[in-house]
């Protein structure tokens, strides 16, 4: 069985992503101080608790998934826009996309007494219809101790190229233990899952996940971060949120008033208030990244 590398917080991105290529997943330690993750618990816990368990045997009938993290949490927009994590979000993701997205992000508490999840596949939210890429790359910020006993994440280092039907060994298996505050960040393509909670706590992580930007999102931000909450916020964050181009012709939209009162066609920004003169779809990036591969009518 191969343990999870721990890395520092600090440690070279480089080098993480080295190892997250070969096994699928790795933990950076400390990257939260215990304060930071109380704080950050503290402020989500009316809606944790106020969030009913799953309803099936994945979802877990003693587990809730608490989402809307952008809108009901500001020190949660600091953890989308964290540059240690979105240093492997460049290195990941965009190989295979102009700019990527929040895919989702979510408190997911496991309570005691719950079961194992079936392992699986993050990028089968899309089915298996993508091959040849990595989609999305996932975070869960322990904010408590994640042990052996309370449901530490379930990690199969090593299975990101396995065929959809093949399934771990127990001796594949590891667990992603580590403490508060620490970060486990892992591919779309690597089997895991939820472990079993034989404690007498909670286990509980922020689960904030990307996604290549000309994909469908997980949980639709637009809904759960709408343009009336989402306009006070950093341009890059209302950028990873998905108001922006996925590339340069898409995600525009026309502004439904009244005749001549807005341009015809504009980006998603604009619903927030951002005017940005040139060009009304992408980047001149973007329409670079076109020219070389595609003449559309």
């Amino acid at each position: 069985m191969t343990e999870l590398a721990h890395f520092p917080a600090d440690a070279d991105p480089d080098r993480v992503h080295e190892r997250l290529l070969a096994d699928g997943a790795v933990i950076l330690d400390g990257v939260l101080t215990p304060d930071e993750a109380d704080a950050i618990r503290a402020e989500l816990d009316p809606w944790v608790q106020a969030t009913a368990p799953g309803r099936d045997g994945f979802t877990g009938f003693r587990t809730t998934r608490t989402g809307a993290l952008a809108a009901r949490s500001p020190l949660c927009r600091d953890l989308i826009q964290d540059p240690r994590v979105l240093a492997q979000c460049d290195r990941l993701l965009l190989t295979a996309c102009e700019r990527y997205q929040l895919h989702l992000g979510q408190v997911i508490r496991i309570m005691p007494g719950e079961k194992a999840q079936s392992l699986h596949k993050d990028r089968w939210a899309w089915g298996t219809h993508l091959k040849g890429l990595e989609p999305q790359l996932n975070t869960i910020w322990a904010l408590t101790d994640f042990t052996r006993e309370n449901g530490a994440t379930r990690v199969v280092p090593g299975s990101t190229g396995w065929p959809d039907d093949r399934r771990a060994d127990p001796a594949e298996i590891t667990q992603a233990v580590m403490s508060r505050g620490s970060v486990l960040i892992y591919t779309g393509s690597v089997v895991h899952g939820g472990g079993a909670n034989s404690s007498d706590a909670d286990r509980v992580g922020l689960n904030i996940t990307y996604a290549l930007g000309w994909l469908r999102q997980e949980e639709n931000q637009y809904l759960a971060c709408p343009p009336e909450i989402a306009r006070t916020f950093d341009p890059v964050l209302q950028d990873l949120l998905g108001y922006a181009m996925g590339c340069y012709a898409l995600g525009y939209y026309s502004p439904p008033t009244a005749p001549g009162a807005d341009p015809e066609v504009v980006p998603p920004n604009y619903a927030l208030g951002r005017r940005a003169g040139g060009s009304s779809l992408g980047s001149a990036a973007d329409l670079a990244a076109l020219n070389g591969d595609v003449r559309g009518g």
